[in-house]
């Protein structure tokens, strides 16, 4: 890892990966904590991610529009973003999230 101070604007900003998710009607209990276990496992299969939050909206505002549930992945910096987008085991999980949710947004903030 290169020796990189945080700077706005910089290519060494973390990034926070946030994703919230719609499920289809029919999604069971049993899928969704499949992929909660196989989210919450992205840090032990691909370098950069630094940490992982997973949970379902506990918000008093009513504003989830339907999405039920989301994520949160820390990212070391632009260039691990740039690792973890193609990596398999994001693939694979993305590729579950595709097939169990109706709806999903991403949204990428830089700190």
């Amino acid at each position: 890892m290169t020796d990189c101070r945080p700077v706005p604007g910089s290519a060494c900003e973390m990034i926070d990966h946030v994703v919230l998710l719609r499920f289809h009607g029919a999604v069971t209990e049993e899928s969704i904590d499949a992929l909660a276990r196989a989210v919450v496992a992205l840090p032990d299969h691909i370098d950069g991610v630094e940490s992982v939050k997973w949970g379902s909206s506990t918000s008093p505002e009513g504003l989830e529009r339907g999405f039920t549930h989301g994520f949160v992945i820390e990212l070391r910096d632009e260039a691990a973003r740039d690792a973890y987008l193609p990596h398999p085991v994001h693939r694979a999980v993305a590729d579950e999230i595709g097939t169990l949710c109706e709806h999903v947004l991403v949204f990428d903030i830089s700190s």
